[in-house]
C-alpha cells in the first residue's frame, strides 16, 4: 500500500512536466505528423523556438497597446515577420510594425495590414478553408517537404513564407495560385540557391 501512495505522489509531480508535452506531440513537432518533423525543418531548433516566441511577444505588445481595436495575424518564419489583417487607420498599422520590430530577434517585418474593418467570422472560415485546401495540394504534389513551406491566407490572398529552393518556391507558388479560392499569392521567402 505505501508503494501505491508513493506511485500517485511521483505523476501528481510530474503531470505538469508530461502535460507540457501534448502540444508538440498534438501538432506533430517531432512525430513527423503533418509532413515533417523538427529535425527536417531547414530552420534549426533554436530558430524554431525563436519564431514561437516572437509571435507570442508580438501579439501580447499589440493586445497591450491597442487591444481589439485590431486584428492582427502574426507569421514568423526563420525571424522574419509576416503581418496580416485589419486595422481601422495607417497610423495604428504603423505603431504595429513598430511594436513587432522592437521584438528581440526580428530580422524583418513584411507588413501587409490593410486599412479596413476587422474580418468577419465567414470570411477568416473561408481563409482557413483555403489555407487547408492548398496544404491538401502541397502534400498531393510531393515536390517539397510541408513544413518548408509555410502557408497563410488572409481576405483570400495566399502568403508563402519559407527558406526554400527557387524550384520550390515556384510549385508552391503555382499550386497555391491555381486552387480555387484564391486570388493572389504573395510570395515572402528567403531562397537557398
Amino acid at each position: 500500500m505505501h508503494n501505491f501512495y508513493i506511485n500517485w505522489l511521483i505523476l501528481i509531480l510530474l503531470f505538469p512536466a508530461l502535460i507540457s508535452c501534448v502540444p508538440l506531440v498534438a501538432v506533430g513537432v517531432g512525430t513527423g505528423i503533418g509532413g515533417g518533423s523538427v529535425s527536417e525543418d531547414r530552420r534549426s531548433s533554436g530558430i524554431f523556438i525563436e519564431d514561437e516566441v516572437i509571435e507570442l511577444k508580438s501579439k501580447r505588445r499589440i493586445d497591450e497597446q491597442l487591444g481589439d481595436q485590431v486584428n492582427i495575424g502574426i507569421t514568423s518564419f526563420n525571424r522574419n515577420v509576416l503581418l496580416t489583417g485589419e486595422s481601422p487607420n495607417k497610423d495604428m498599422i504603423e505603431q504595429v510594425e513598430k511594436l513587432v520590430i522592437s521584438v528581440e530577434n526580428v530580422r524583418n517585418v513584411v507588413n501587409e495590414i490593410k486599412v479596413s474593418d476587422k474580418s468577419t467570422f465567414m470570411s477568416r472560415s473561408n481563409d482557413s478553408l483555403t489555407t487547408s485546401k492548398v496544404k491538401g495540394r502541397f502534400l498531393h504534389e510531393g515536390d517539397f517537404q510541408l513544413n518548408h513551406i509555410k502557408v497563410v491566407t488572409e481576405n483570400s490572398i495566399v502568403y508563402l513564407l519559407g527558406v526554400v529552393k527557387h524550384q520550390e518556391a515556384e510549385s508552391a507558388a503555382e499550386i497555391a495560385r491555381t486552387t480555387s479560392g484564391v486570388l493572389k499569392v504573395v510570395k515572402v521567402f528567403e531562397y537557398l540557391n
